[in-house]
């Protein structure tokens, strides 16, 4: 694999690094330039080595199934869109308080790659298939209590949040089914990461792209009611939502059911018994990360309710700019994902210094890419608000926002990359502090402090710079320190080797 790898580029690197004057006398100054550029830029992506080729092949096929998820909503928004600004901010509330639930999952779905990963690097397959069984044990939980605790109440929660009676009214149907898709949610995303502990990251991709396809032509039957279906309007985006996580959860567990025996995804019966064992592992791994969602979900609540006394319009443009905005979060979160399986498994396997020099390359790439993409979104912000709203006003107030959240993309990649790398250790109290430092020291006090005073909502925008920049800075110190890597180190030796 490693010398298919290099030889693409063996070719460019003769001309780039050839000691022989005559030969490099005789190559046209537009061949040097070029083969210097590629060598450059092979260097900056991290395939010029065997560390950074290993980041980009697990993490292309998480950024591909993140562009599907990105996609999806997106459509929904799109579709919505020409429903009308009201239906778009009710698609807004519901979705920012389904993110409290999906975050969640997140949290414990991270808990299962640190240990997994270390067990799996550590050579003990029983022990990481009886942490993926607790960690879908605690995932369902999850999903069931935050579900209950958001639709006990669902008008006071809009309420809080500023929602106009009209926009709660349309909200709270389609709220409830995003909330029944959440327990199954909890079920797909637990599967995916366990896959993704085990290096497995096609898997996910070709399921995510299966259950685009169906949510899509669930989509545009009953949201406009094509072909003779039911004309639902955001209730049709609902009950697409429902089935194609249905179809999600079969997949998976196919794909589980038929891994050979002796594997680390391969949950038996026996397993689920196992889990017993690792469920306290599992809650002390994931509860810094619940406690992370839940502070970065209250903040965002929280400014969303600041954006809310700017009225129903820049709600919408919110909701807008975050979905189109979330193609170039994508890297981030992709090579976050990696950094955490690789950690994750060098320090099972006592390599310590490996985990580290396997952060920094992924928070290189990431930057990167992210420098490339943030342009890209704030060059095109206004063509790409005009693909999914025809509302003037809505595409009016999202123009400086996209611009904002381009410039805030090196900072975003940076902290998605390294909170990525410190899950990967099993260190989830650092990432959570990062969060609590951006969001509740900056983020909402800025935008409170603005709005408080009148100032223009280009301003409440600007917040989120603050944010993303301080746990950027906070990561990257906590990264530099390495107490993760002790802390990682520690937790592996518990891991017995087979």
């Amino acid at each position: 694999m490693e010398d298919q790898g290099e030889s693409d580029f063996d070719l460019v690197d003769a001309l780039a690094e050839a000691p022989d004057a005559e030969v490099a006398a005789a190559l046209p100054g537009a061949g040097l330039a070029a083969a210097a550029t590629v060598r450059f830029l092979r260097r900056v992506s991290g395939f010029a080595n065997a560390r950074g080729r290993e980041i980009w092949h697990l993490a292309l096929p998480i950024m591909l199934s993140q562009v599907l998820v990105s996609f999806v909503g997106l459509v929904d928004i799109a579709m919505v869109g020409r429903l009308g600004a009201i239906d778009v901010a009710a698609v807004g509330y519901a979705t920012q308080l389904y993110f409290m639930s999906q975050s969640a999952l997140f949290a414990v779905g991270f808990a299962c790659v640190a240990l997994m990963a270390r067990a799996i690097g550590g050579g003990d397959h029983a022990r990481a298939r009886a942490a993926l069984a607790a960690s879908l044990g605690a995932a369902v939980l999850t999903a069931g209590v935050v579900a209950s605790v958001v639709l006990v109440a669902p008008r006071a929660v809009l309420a809080w949040l500023n929602a106009s009676p009209e926009v709660a009214e349309l909200t709270i149907p389609y709220m409830r089914l995003l909330f029944v898709s959440s327990l199954l949610l909890a079920v797909s995303l637990t599967l995916e990461h366990g896959l993704r502990a085990d290096r497995d990251t096609s898997t996910p991709m070709r399921i995510a792209f299966l259950v685009t396809v169906v949510k899509v032509a669930l989509n545009v039957l009953l949201i406009f009611g094509l072909l003779g279906a039911p004309r639902l309007g955001i209730i049709g985006a609902g009950i697409a939502t429902v089935v194609s996580q249905v179809v999600a959860v079969s997949l998976f567990v196919w794909v589980i059911r038929h891994r050979d025996a002796g594997g680390a995804v391969a949950l038996r019966a026996a397993d689920f018994a196992a889990a017993r064992g690792m469920l306290w592992d599992v809650i002390k791994v994931a509860m810094p990360g619940v406690g992370e969602r839940v502070v970065l979900n209250m903040a965002l609540l929280g400014y969303f309710a600041v954006l809310g006394g700017y009225g129903t319009v820049a709600i919408a443009a919110y909701t807008v700019g975050v979905r189109i905005l979330a193609f170039s979060w994508i890297p981030g979160t992709g090579f976050g994902a990696a950094a955490a399986t690789l950690i994750g498994q060098s320090l099972g396997a006592g390599d310590g210094d490996g985990a580290e020099r396997t952060g920094w390359m992924a928070a290189r790439i990431a930057l990167v890419a992210a420098v490339v993409l943030g342009f890209v979104g704030g060059v095109a912000r206004e063509p790409l608000a005009r693909l999914f709203t025809n509302d003037a006003a809505t595409i009016e107030a999202l123009g400086p926002f996209m611009l904002i959240l381009a410039l805030a993309q090196p900072m975003m990649q940076v902290h998605f990359t390294l909170g990525g790398a410190h899950r990967g250790a099993g260190d989830t109290w650092t990432p959570l502090l990062a969060a609590a430092v951006g969001n509740w020291g900056f983020r909402v006090p800025v935008a409170t402090f603005i709005a408080a005073h009148h100032m223009s909502l280009i301003w409440v925008w600007s917040a989120l710079l603050f944010d993303h920049g301080a746990r950027a800075v906070w990561l990257g110190i906590a990264f530099r320190g390495g107490r993760w890597k002790r802390k990682g180190l520690r937790g592996s030796r518990a891991v017995p080797h087979a």
